[in-house]
């Protein structure tokens, strides 16, 4: 997806996720320590701790979901696809994408990755 929609120029295998750093964009999961579908996990599954020191040491223009648990999980409620306007921190403005998985295609919606990528330019 993130070369579908052009934030790498060229399309990277899985095994190549450490060259994505190359283009300015780092991954993180929020449930470092456990993995599953979305409804398998708890609450106490996410590190939001973690993840703030993050963006107090990066200091991110952009911080994507990818999908709405982790988003909900962070924000400690229900949030929609797209911008979140209330929720921006310093420099760091958050978006929640439909998840890439298959498990989520019936939420499917490539125009808010879309939104994403022409948020970065």
């Amino acid at each position: 997806m993130l070369h579908r929609v052009g934030l790498t120029p060229l399309l990277l295998m899985p095994s190549e996720f450490p060259k994505i750093l190359d283009y300015g964009i780092g991954l993180t999961d929020l449930a470092k320590y456990t993995f599953g579908s979305d409804t398998s996990l708890r609450a106490a599954d996410f590190s939001r701790g973690d993840l703030f020191q993050q963006l107090e040491k990066y200091r991110p223009r952009i911080l994507a979901f990818n999908g709405k648990r982790a988003a909900a999980a962070f924000f400690g409620r229900a949030v929609p696809y797209g911008y979140q306007q209330a929720a921006d921190m310093g420099p760091t403005r958050f978006y929640v994408g439909p998840s890439t998985s298959g498990a989520a295609r019936r939420y499917w919606d490539e125009r808010i990755w879309r939104e994403i990528a022409a948020a970065t330019i």
